[in-house]
């Protein structure tokens, strides 16, 4: 038990080390001229595909560093310089909210998401997200890996929805908690983890991977993604990207990843 602990421990780390790399600020020199977004890492590929679009149409450059909406909201309480923050719930843009970091007029709820049980893709085989289903069973001497459950956004709705369906108390000792569900995919995707509950957007965009079962909406709380423009952003394209983002020349890019758009 111990040496798997610390393989864990060690699985984790090396996944943790690749993320922190990827959300920290940007490194260019000429970032200052840019737009620069601070976004869950859950919406890496709709939003890199976004951001293309809205440099094609207006000839400026948005950068984004992503990462769990906790650390960013962290990174912006610390005074790391961005201009928009696009959250994975509601809590963490209040957390910046109420340290008076966001211009309240600007925030809206830009999207929705579900979430999802994934497997190997060579393991697939469907699995009935009900009350009283037999997570660890499933599990057996695996970990099931998702989002930390106090921080977190994936990993919260996540706990959520297994203690509505009564199958929280049986795994929590099995949980394999990392900094972002891009991080709980890898877990899986890697093959270090037999079981990961992420969003069903990053589970479209990773080919090792596949859905067993999505969690039914009503067994945890609504997935929303803020959007707001930061009080400190002294960027003068910063409204119009905010814009673009909420219109529906930005929509498709969304959609195609398994989003839902919220008006």
């Amino acid at each position: 038990m111990h040496n798997r602990r610390e393989w864990m421990k060690r699985v984790i780390g090396m996944i943790s080390a690749a993320w922190i790399g990827t959300a920290g600020l940007p490194q260019s020199a000429s970032a200052a001229d840019k737009v620069v977004v601070f976004a869950a890492a859950s919406l890496k590929n709709a939003l890199d595909a976004a951001n293309a679009a809205w440099t094609k149409e207006s000839g400026k450059e948005a950068v984004a560093s992503y990462a769990a909406s906790s650390a960013l909201a962290k990174q912006i309480e610390n005074g790391a310089p961005a201009d928009i923050f696009i959250s994975a719930d509601g809590d963490w843009m209040d957390y910046v909210a109420k340290k008076g970091m966001i211009k309240e007029d600007t925030r809206a709820n830009l999207l929705g998401n579900r979430i999802v049980l994934v497997t190997a893709s060579d393991k697939a085989k469907q699995v009935g997200i009900k009350p009283g289903f037999d997570l660890s069973g499933l599990l057996g001497d695996g970990r099931l890996a998702m989002g930390e459950v106090k921080s977190v956004p994936a990993g919260k709705y996540g706990k959520a929805a297994l203690e509505k369906l009564g199958a929280w108390t049986s795994v929590e000792s099995k949980i394999a908690g990392v900094e972002s569900v891009r991080a709980a995919l890898a877990l899986v995707s890697r093959g270090e983890a037999p079981y990961g509950i992420v969003y069903q957007t990053d589970a479209a965009a990773d080919k090792g991977v596949a859905i067993v079962g999505t969690f039914p909406a009503e067994s945890h709380p609504p997935i929303v993604y803020p959007i707001a423009l930061l009080a400190g952003s002294r960027n003068a394209d910063a409204v119009a990207y905010l814009e673009f983002l909420k219109s529906d020349k930005a929509a498709p890019f969304f959609t195609a990843q398994g989003f839902a758009i919220l008006k």
